[in-house]
């Protein structure tokens, strides 16, 4: 490629990010690996916009909020982030959002979309628990509160290993 080893060492290894590249650099990476510079950058640049699962699912309760259970549910299906996210490997993502659909459409009456019913065979491998429960299990030395956390769990969401009992009032 032209490009130094060193520089390619550190883009392989994380230790230089990829959008931090020169013009020259991604031009002649990308030549050689066959994709176009936009390819090279806008995965770099994708997976650096993550947000933090807490940020994801404080935005996603808003959202439903904002624009009301029907509006959200339509969006949703819509814009197919469920399955765009999957494809990312963004599991918890993903699975928020469809406990969130599936959740609103049961108390809603409205029938569930098939389109994601693989998706629905998933599970997160641990279960993953709201930064104040853990706070607050941490605080007390126990395990209790993750016990009742479960517990108190809207179904949708413990299904796939999240604990969420509260959608409404998020601030």
């Amino acid at each position: 490629s032209g490009v130094p080893y060193t520089t390619v060492h550190d883009l392989c290894c994380g230790k230089t990010r990829i959008d931090k590249a020169s013009a020259e650099t991604l031009y002649k990476l990308s030549r050689v690996l066959g994709v176009s510079m936009e390819t090279l950058y806008e995965q770099s640049v994708e997976e650096n916009s993550r947000d933090d699962f807490e940020v994801f699912k404080s935005n996603v309760c808003h959202r439903v909020n904002d624009i009301g259970d029907i509006d959200f549910i339509i969006e949703t299906l819509e814009q197919d982030n469920i399955r765009k996210y999957y494809n990312k490997k963004w599991y918890p993502e993903c699975l928020y959002l469809l406990a969130m659909l599936d959740y609103l459409c049961r108390i809603n009456d409205v029938p569930i979309c098939a389109n994601y019913d693989d998706i629905r065979n998933c599970k997160l491998k641990s279960i993953i628990y709201p930064a104040s429960v853990i706070i607050a299990s941490v605080a007390s030395k126990t395990e209790k509160i993750k016990q009742e956390s479960v517990l108190n769990s809207i179904p949708e969401f413990i299904r796939f290993n999240i604990v969420e009992s509260e959608v409404r009032n998020v601030v």
